[in-house]
């Protein structure tokens, strides 16, 4: 049991497509991992990774990728840890006067 939560970790390098494109429209990149899904905590990383293409391009680039796989504990520490960062954005507050006051003292009620 105790090898499930804290156990090694399980790495295996897979082919990606990496989506490079820098146009007017769009500046974006993208990977697409071929045959498996990344889970909570998995961590990927691109080798030989472009980082640029000359504007109006859109290009496709075929590399490999090496994913770890997250143990259980990893897993619930990055949901909690999300959770968490999460939550801090419902302790904003705004200021009455900072708009102006209350609406009722904005129409002069």
């Amino acid at each position: 049991m105790i090898g499930l939560i804290f156990g090694a970790r399980q790495t295996f390098e897979v082919p990606c497509t990496v989506e490079l494109q820098n146009t007017a429209e769009f500046m974006q990149a993208n990977v697409s991992l071929e045959g498996i899904e990344v889970e909570t905590g998995d961590t990927v990383l691109v080798h030989d990774a472009p980082t640029s293409v000359p504007f109006g391009e859109h290009r496709f680039f075929q590399r490999t990728a090496t994913v770890t796989r997250a143990n259980a504990m990893d897993r619930f520490l990055t949901k909690i840890s999300a959770y968490l960062e999460l939550t801090e954005l419902y302790e904003t507050g705004f200021d009455a006067d900072m708009f102006g006051g209350t609406p009722a003292a904005r129409r002069g009620t």
